[in-house]
């Protein structure tokens, strides 16, 4: 089976212009096919708050309403995506950037929730497999931003980490998946204030243990539980530095079945 190593771009790498620009370059270097998944980093927050636009977060998810919708999808879809691409052309990349809308790659749906109205926000019912497969064979190297659709022409915005976890489990079906969640921290910490306390690996117990006492909160609950669904499914789960993981002794946290 074909090998697919998908990496999802956030947080601060996104942010800082040296850090996405050498992240841009290993990505480049990965050798056989490769995707691209990525996030909005602070720019739609500081442009949020610029505009004087209400942009909660809850659990490490944005509320999203009307304006917000429009500023994301500028923000994602347009600047920070044409910007990567842009980068990767540079680097000699076919790349192509796209959204969950162009050729009905991601179909969502408006999120329901008992207690919270998140807005437009949108959990991934779909993945068009067949298309993103017949990019990837053609050589093509797609940068997805985090913006879907419902199929009725509503745009809605989805957790990157989720659109990175929900396309490597349909593309594993046909493809051998490795999926890199990579962001500013060397793993998932054992102390979220010192990055030398990376684990090296983390299996369901361990993350269940992390997870109830607090350890694992915010940004970092949907990042892991997307990594756990996506292992679960069979697909090689690492979550780190990407730039880190171009040495020879760092390769984050690897996901592991329970002993």
């Amino acid at each position: 089976m074909k090998e697919l190593t998908l990496v999802k771009i956030g947080g601060k790498l996104i942010d800082d212009e040296s850090k996405l620009s050498a992240s841009l370059e290993v990505f480049s270097k990965i050798k056989g096919a490769k995707l691209l998944v990525h996030g909005g980093g602070k720019l739609a927050t500081d442009m949020a708050k610029q505009l004087g636009i209400d942009s909660p977060m809850i659990d490490g998810r944005r509320i999203t309403n009307t304006e917000t919708l429009k500023l994301v999808s500028m923000v994602y879809a347009g600047w920070i995506n044409k910007k990567i691409v842009a980068g990767l052309q540079a680097l000699n990349q076919k790349a192509m950037g796209l959204c969950g809308a162009d050729d009905n790659l991601i179909l969502a749906e408006k999120r329901q929730h008992t207690s919270i109205d998140y807005g437009f926000v949108g959990d991934v019912t779909a993945v068009n497999k067949e298309a993103l497969s017949t990019y990837i064979e053609q050589d093509k190297v797609l940068v997805l931003s985090a913006i879907t659709h419902d199929g009725k022409g509503q745009l809605l915005n989805t957790n990157a980490d989720t659109i990175a976890t929900e396309i490597a489990i349909a593309l594993s079906e046909n493809y051998q998946v490795k999926l890199i969640y990579s962001f500013e921290k060397p793993g998932v910490l054992i102390h979220p204030d010192d990055d030398m306390s990376y684990l090296k690996c983390l299996d369901a117990v361990l993350y269940q243990e992390m997870k109830e006492n607090g350890t694992i909160n915010k940004g970092m609950l949907p990042k892991t539980e997307n990594a756990f669904k996506a292992f679960n499914k069979g697909v090689d789960v690492l979550i780190g530095d990407l730039l880190r993981m171009s040495g020879d002794d760092y390769c984050g946290t690897e996901l592991i079945a329970c002993k």
